[in-house]
C-alpha cells in the first residue's frame, strides 16, 4: 500500500492508505465527544494501572475496512497499546473471526472501543457496498468511482474504505479537479465559453487540473468535444443515449456515467462502454458491518 496526505487526485482502484495523522483534529473531536469530564463507568470500578486485553470479532460477512486506523486509535489514545492484527485491510471476512488483537491500559482501552468501532462498522459498510458494485461490472473495462456525498470530516476515510472495497475515487474536493455542472455552465453562458474560461484560469494560477464536463443531451456532447474537455459526465443518460454518446465522443475524451444508475442497470450501462460510473450510494447508502470488541485473557 501507498500513503498519501489530503490532496492529491486518485481516479483509480488502486489501494492507498491514509495519513491518520492528518485527521488527529477530528479524532480529537470525536474522542471528546464521547468522553466529556470522564469515563465514570471505567473509572469507578478498574484499577487506573491495570492492563487488559481484547479481541475485535466480526459478526457477518463483508469487507474489511480500518483495521489500520484501528491500530492508530488505540496506540493514539494509549502509546503503550500493542495491537496484533490478524486480518489486513480489504480482506473478505466471515462471522466469528478475529481482526485484532489489542492489549492496553484498560481503562482507555474501554475509552476507545465505541470510538473504534464506530469507525471499522462503517468504513467496513463501505467497503462491502462497493465491493458488490465492482463485481457486477468486472467483466468490463469500467471503473467504479464514488463522490463528494460523503459524511462531513469522514471523507478521506470512506473514500479510502472505497478504494478497499475495488472502486476508484473521483476528485477529493473542490480543488483536485475542474468538474463544470449545469449550473456553472449555464451561468457561463454554455459548454464552451466556460471551459474557455477555465483554461485561461488556470493559464493565470499556473495550475494544471483536468477538466470534466456534465452534459445533459448529445447536443451538450458535441460542445464538450469541441472544447475538448478532458473527460465527459453523461448525466442521467438512457442506454441508448449513451450508445450513441460512446460512439461520437470514439475514445477522444474520457467518458462517465451518473445519475440514477443503480445495481439493477449498471451492468447495462458498464457495457456500453463508459471508462467510469459514478455512484453516490457507494458512500450514503450503506449498511455498517457488524462488529464487536470482547474482553479476551
Amino acid at each position: 500500500m501507498r500513503s498519501t496526505n489530503l490532496g492529491g487526485n486518485y481516479m483509480s482502484s488502486d489501494k492507498w492508505t491514509p495519513d491518520f495523522s492528518a485527521l488527529n483534529p477530528s479524532f480529537n473531536l470525536a474522542i471528546a465527544e464521547d468522553l466529556g469530564d470522564g469515563d465514570h463507568s471505567a473509572l469507578s470500578c478498574l484499577n487506573r494501572d491495570e492492563r487488559g486485553k481484547a479481541k475485535l470479532l466480526a459478526k457477518e460477512k463483508g469487507i474489511i475496512a480500518g483495521v489500520s486506523l484501528a491500530e492508530y486509535l488505540f496506540t493514539y489514545i494509549d502509546s503503550s497499546a500493542i495491537v496484533t492484527i490478524f486480518i489486513e485491510d480489504g480482506a473478505l471476512i466471515n462471522a466469528g473471526d478475529i481482526v485484532l488483537e489489542v492489549e492496553s491500559n484498560t481503562i482507555k482501552l474501554l475509552q476507545a472501543e465505541r470510538l473504534v468501532l464506530n469507525y471499522i462498522q462503517r468504513l467496513s459498510g463501505i467497503a462491502t457496498n462497493t465491493s458488490k458494485y465492482t463485481s457486477m461490472v468486472a467483466h468490463t473495462s469500467c471503473t467504479i468511482l464514488d463522490t463528494r456525498k460523503t459524511t462531513p470530516g469522514l471523507r478521506m476515510l470512506e473514500k479510502w474504505a472505497v478504494s478497499l472495497g475495488g472502486g476508484g475515487n473521483h476528485r477529493m474536493g473542490l480543488y483536485d479537479m475542474i468538474m463544470l455542472k449545469d449550473n456553472h455552465i449555464d451561468f457561463s453562458g454554455g459548454i464552451i465559453p466556460a471551459v474557455n474560461k477555465v483554461q485561461n484560469y488556470l493559464n493565470n494560477k499556473n495550475k494544471s487540473l483536468k477538466i470534466e464536463v456534465e452534459t445533459r443531451n448529445i447536443s451538450e456532447v458535441v460542445q464538450a468535444l469541441e472544447a475538448r474537455a478532458d473527460r465527459i459526465m453523461l448525466d442521467n443518460f438512457t442506454i441508448e443515449q449513451t450508445k450513441e454518446a460512446v460512439a461520437l465522443i470514439a475514445r477522444n475524451a474520457e467518458i462517465e456515467s451518473s445519475g440514477g444508475i443503480t445495481k439493477e442497470t449498471i451492468v447495462s450501462y458498464a457495457e456500453c462502454g463508459v471508462d467510469f460510473i459514478s455512484v453516490g450510494a457507494l458512500t450514503h447508502q450503506i449498511a455498517s458491518l457488524d462488529m464487536s470488541l470482547k474482553a479476551s485473557e
